[in-house]
C-alpha cells in the first residue's frame, strides 16, 4: 500500500487505520473525492434538502412517550405509512461511531447544525462507484470502511424506529470525503482556547458534535451565525433610513482617519508605500462633499497595536455619516439602532455578559467626561491635562450599563467640531458598555482652514515622538474646500458588540480566524523545553 505522506499529520494507530480505509475505498469506488453529490428537493421545491430541513419538517412524526419508555407500535405504524413513501437524498458528516448489530447498523449524520440517524442494512444497501463508469459496489463493504468524521451521501426513505427516533433507511450509499484525522471529543468539545481559535474548523466540528451543553450555551457556529445576524440587522436599519453602502480603499497612501499605528507595505508597480487603513473616515466624508447625504461602510480596519482580549490587529467597524445632523442626533440614532439590533438578535433587550445583566431597554445614561470624573475624584482635582487619564483610570472600567460619555477634550479629537458653548471641548461622544468602548461619534469638522491647523498640530505631535498622531492629508483639505455640509459620523466596533450579545469574554472568540503567534512545531516545542531546562538554576541555587 502506498501510504500518504503529509508530514504535519501525526502518525499513530488511528491515522494509519484511516489511511488504510481510504486506500481500500479507492480500490472499491474509484474516485475517493468525487466532485459533487446531488441532493433531493423534497422539503421545498427549488431548494436542496439539508439534514436540518428534513429533521425540522418531519420530526413531528416522532410519537410522544414518557422518558425512558418506548412508544407503542400502534403509534409508530401510522407515521411510518406516510414516511416510508418519502425518499430523500442527503449528505453530511458521520457524527458518531457506528452501532453495528450483526448485519445492520445505526449511525448519525450531521450538517453542522442538526443530526439525523441513518439505518444501514446489509441486504438493502448498494454502494455507488464514483468514477466515470458508474455502477454499484457492495454497500455493506463500503459502509465498513467508513470512519467517524467521513462525509457520505445517502438515499433512502424515512421512518420512525422502535425507540421513536426519526431515521433514514439507506438504500444507496456514496462515499464523498475521508477524515484522515480523528474528530474532537463529542462529549465535551475543545477546552483549550488557543486550539479553538487557531483551528476554528476543529472548533466548529467539535461544537456540532458536542452532546453536553449548559443552559443557554452557544455552539461556535451559533456565535458566528449571531454575528452575521447583527451585521444584517444593522444594514437593514441603515438602509431603511436612507443610507447607501459604499466601499472605500483598504490600502491607502496615507494612514489617516484615526490616531493609531498602521501596517505598512510597498506597491512594486507604482513604487510607493501603502498602508492598511486604520479607518475609512476621511474617504466617507469625501463622499459627503461629493453629494451623498447618508453613507455607511461595514468593513475591516487594521491597526499595528497590542493584542488583548479586546483588541485584534484587524477588526470590523461600522462607520456611517449623516449630513445636516449633529452629535446629539447621532447619539439618539446610535442608541435606538443598538437597542433594535439587540432585540432582533436575542428576542429581548436584556444581555447576559459574564456577571452583568445589561439592560438595553432603559435610556442610555448620558454624562460629560468631566462630570463623570468629577463625581469620582471631585471637581477640584480635575484639570484639562489630567482629565483623560483620570477618566481611563477611575471611570471607564466602571461603565457597565450602556453609557454615552460626551464632551471630549478638543486636542484629542482632531476631526471633531468644537462645542459652540465651550470651544475647549469637542462635540464628541463614546459609548461604553461593560467597561468597553463600543462606539465613537461626533459632529464632523468641516472648516478646511481649521482642519488644516489641526493636522499641523498632529504633525507636531508626531515630530515629538507620538507615532499614533495623524498625518497631513492635503487631498482631504482640498475636498473640504469644495464645501462639506454639517454632518455627524460614528464608528461602531462590531467585534466588541458581538462579544456582548454572545457572552464571549475574548474578542478572539467572535472572530473566525484571529491573529495568534505562529504555531510551534513539535520539534521546536521540545527544543524550547530543553533550553528552558538548561537555563534553570541548579537545585537549591
Amino acid at each position: 500500500m502506498n501510504r500518504m505522506s503529509i508530514p504535519f499529520i501525526e502518525e499513530n494507530d488511528q491515522t494509519r487505520a484511516r489511511e488504510e480505509h481510504l486506500a481500500a475505498l479507492r480500490t472499491l469506488v474509484g474516485n475517493v473525492y468525487p466532485n459533487k453529490f446531488e441532493r433531493s428537493e423534497v422539503v421545498e421545491a427549488g431548494k436542496e434538502d439539508t439534514i436540518t430541513a428534513v429533521v425540522e419538517k418531519y420530526r413531528a412524526y416522532e410519537p410522544e412517550s414518557p422518558e425512558g419508555r418506548r412508544p407503542a407500535a400502534e403509534e409508530i405504524e401510522p407515521a411510518n405509512q406516510q414516511l416510508n413513501a418519502i425518499t430523500v437524498r442527503l449528505a453530511g458528516r458521520i457524527a458518531s461511531p457506528p452501532r453495528v448489530m450483526g448485519k445492520a447498523a445505526f449511525v448519525h449524520l450531521s450538517d453542522g447544525v442538526s443530526r439525523l440517524q441513518i439505518y444501514v442494512k446489509r441486504a438493502d444497501v448498494a454502494g455507488v462507484r464514483n468514477d466515470a463508469m458508474g455502477g454499484e459496489v457492495d454497500g455493506w463493504e463500503l459502509f465498513n470502511l467508513l470512519d467517524h468524521g467521513d462525509f457520505i451521501g445517502v438515499e433512502g426513505y424515512l421512518f420512525i424506529t422502535k425507540t421513536g427516533e426519526l431515521s433514514l433507511h439507506v438504500q444507496k450509499l456514496q462515499f464523498l470525503s475521508k477524515a484522515l484525522l480523528p474528530l474532537p471529543d463529542k462529549m465535551h468539545g475543545i477546552h483549550d482556547p488557543e486550539i479553538r481559535q487557531r483551528q476554528r474548523y476543529a472548533d466548529l466540528i467539535a461544537g456540532s458534535l458536542k452532546l453536553e451543553r449548559e443552559q443557554d450555551e452557544l455552539t461556535p457556529r451559533e456565535v458566528f451565525e449571531r454575528r452575521s445576524k447583527v451585521g444584517a440587522e444593522m444594514r437593514r436599519i441603515l438602509e431603511d433610513h436612507g443610507y447607501i453602502e459604499v466601499e472605500t480603499p483598504m490600502l491607502t497612501p496615507l494612514a489617516t482617519g484615526a490616531a493609531a499605528r498602521p501596517f505598512k507595505t510597498h506597491h512594486n508597480a507604482l513604487d510607493i508605500d501603502l498602508y492598511a487603513r486604520i479607518a475609512p473616515e476621511l474617504y466617507l466624508k469625501r463622499l459627503l462633499v461629493g453629494g451623498f447625504e447618508k453613507v455607511y461602510e461595514l468593513n475591516r480596519n487594521f491597526r499595528n497595536e497590542g493584542i488583548s482580549t479586546r483588541h485584534n490587529p484587524e477588526f470590523t467597524m461600522l462607520e456611517f455619516y449623516w449630513a445636516y445632523a449633529d452629535v446629539n442626533q447621532m447619539m439618539d440614532f446610535c442608541e435606538s439602532m443598538l437597542r433594535a439590533v439587540v432585540f432582533k438578535t436575542l428576542g429581548h433587550t436584556h444581555v447576559k455578559f459574564g456577571e452583568y445583566d445589561l439592560d438595553f431597554s432603559r435610556p442610555f445614561e448620558r454624562i460629560s467626561m468631566r462630570n463623570s470624573v468629577a463625581k469620582v475624584v471631585g471637581e477640584a482635582n480635575v484639570t484639562a491635562d489630567n482629565l483623560l487619564e483620570l477618566f481611563e483610570q477611575h471611570v471607564e472600567p466602571k461603565l457597565i450599563q450602556p453609557t454615552l460619555i460626551s464632551d471630549f477634550p478638543k486636542p484629542i479629537s482632531p476631526l471633531s467640531k468644537a462645542s459652540p458653548v465651550d470651544p475647549t471641548v469637542a462635540e464628541r461622544f463614546e459609548l461604553y458598555i461593560a467597561g468597553m468602548e463600543c462606539a465613537n461619534g461626533f459632529s464632523e469638522l468641516n472648516d478646511p482652514v481649521e482642519q488644516y491647523e489641526r493636522f499641523k498640530d498632529q504633525m507636531q505631535q508626531r515630530e515629538r515622538g507620538d507615532e499614533e498622531a495623524m498625518v497631513m492629508d492635503e487631498d482631504y483639505i482640498r475636498a473640504l474646500s469644495y464645501g462639506m455640509p454639517p454632518a455627524a459620523g460614528i464608528g461602531v466596533g462590531i467585534d466588541r458588540f458581538v462579544m456582548l450579545v454572545t457572552n464571549r469574554q475574548s474578542i478572539r472568540d467572535v472572530i473566525l480566524f484571529p491573529h495568534l503567534r505562529p504555531e510551534r512545531k513539535q520539534s521546536e516545542t521540545i527544543e524550547a523545553a530543553n533550553q528552558d531546562a538548561e537555563d534553570m538554576p541548579p537545585s537549591g541555587g
